[in-house]
């Protein structure tokens, strides 16, 4: 069998190997020549899987290594007898830490509390409901939006968007679909920023689309938005340096990019993909996930608040102020190298490892800290 794969997925040839030949290039390098005589294509969110790619080609199985899959047609694959897999859930804890590392960084600099402020998650999937409750977690007032999942469970925690537009913060996590009752192509525009409270502050870590940029740099500019904070991009990897530069946090399109995120979503499909060719699979994600570099943080209390505690012991695990000042230097590239240093932060992005891998152990205990810790992950130990 032969496989063609992402680079970008970790141990993928180590992994693949046990079932056939592995070919392993950057996602953008991922050709019609490339794929003509692959078997099984292994790809992450910036490969388009379409017919201009696989027409002609012996490809009959693709997987992505991601939760969303809007690059992929799956239409086309379903049409051509293709087998297709994702993995959903995958990452979904790595980008809902990625969340709570910039609300708790945002609110540090800012010196906003989070505990008591309201915070609307627009889209309550794998990603949001992950955010919904850590965010509950740190002892906000969550409100959800979520409209096939009210219309499918018809459950009231689901509200309006309406209902959101008055929260101290708002952020976003749903996929990038351009029609239908459902559609959130520009879900942010310049509508939805004229509802938001004055001083609210955004966060989107779902697909760059879902927000116009202009708009959105229109309430950035008029004082709307008290802060913002940006993973995706609308034209990745050729991204808005204006905007870049008016974002409080800016990252590269890596929230779920924790390493037990990553090895997880390959083993999904790596799971998918014998199942496909009736193979056995031989690895789970055990065999994979090294110990990490902080199994255990002692912490000294002394007087500083909850909040204050918690972004410093966040910030240990994983600094997203190192990726936004990284991401920062795209704007120091010439304009024709911009995407490719955009690719290579993300190609070349260190391992982070997901809070639930750290014992925190607090030198006296503090019951509202240890219950906030627990809450977005973390294991608490009360006593040094």
């Amino acid at each position: 069998m032969r496989i063609v794969a992402d680079a970008n997925i970790p141990f993928v040839r180590d992994c693949l190997s046990s079932v056939g030949e592995v070919r392993v290039l950057s996602g953008r390098e991922i050709t019609p020549q490339v794929v003509a005589e692959a078997d099984a294509l292994l790809v992450r969110s910036i490969t388009p899987v379409n017919e201009a790619l696989l027409a002609g080609s012996k490809v009959r199985f693709v997987g992505t290594a991601t939760i969303g899959f809007d690059h992929v047609d799956v239409a086309y694959l379903q049409r051509s007898g293709i087998g297709f897999a994702s993995a959903p859930g995958s990452n979904a804890n790595s980008a809902a830490e990625y969340v709570i590392a910039g609300l708790l960084e945002i609110a540090r600099r800012r010196r906003i509390p989070l505990e008591g402020r309201s915070i609307g998650v627009v889209g309550v999937g794998n990603v949001g409901g992950r955010v919904a409750r850590k965010c509950e977690g740190l002892g906000m007032k969550v409100l959800r939006n979520d409209p096939p999942l009210q219309r499918q469970t018809k459950d009231p925690k689901y509200v309006p968007l309406d209902a959101l537009y008055d929260c101290d913060f708002i952020t976003i996590h749903t996929p990038l679909t351009r029609e239908g009752i459902d559609k959130t192509f520009h879900l942010a525009d310049a509508g939805f920023f004229a509802r938001l409270k004055p001083g609210a502050v955004f966060v989107n870590a779902s697909r760059g689309a879902v927000v116009e940029s202009q708009a959105l740099k229109a309430a950035i500019r008029s004082g709307r938005l008290q802060a913002v904070a940006l993973d995706v991009w609308e034209g990745e990897p050729n991204i808005d340096v204006e905007l870049l530069g008016m974002v409080d946090l800016a990252t590269p399109h890596i929230a779920g990019y924790s390493f037990d995120g990553k090895v997880a979503g390959m083993i999904m499909i790596y799971r998918s993909l014998c199942e496909h060719f009736g193979l056995a699979p031989k690895f789970d994600v055990t065999d994979f996930l090294p110990a990490p570099e902080i199994p255990r943080l002692q912490v000294e209390t002394g007087d500083a608040g909850d909040e204050e505690l918690l972004a410093r012991i966040a910030e240990r695990i994983y600094s997203i102020s190192r990726d936004d000042r990284d991401t920062r230097l795209i704007a120091d590239q010439p304009p024709e190298s911009r995407g490719r240093f955009f690719d290579s932060l993300r190609k070349n992005y260190p391992i982070r490892r997901e809070f639930q891998n750290t014992t925190v152990i607090l030198d006296k205990p503090r019951e509202s800290l240890s219950r906030k810790l627990r809450g977005i992950g973390f294991v608490v130990e009360g006593t040094a």
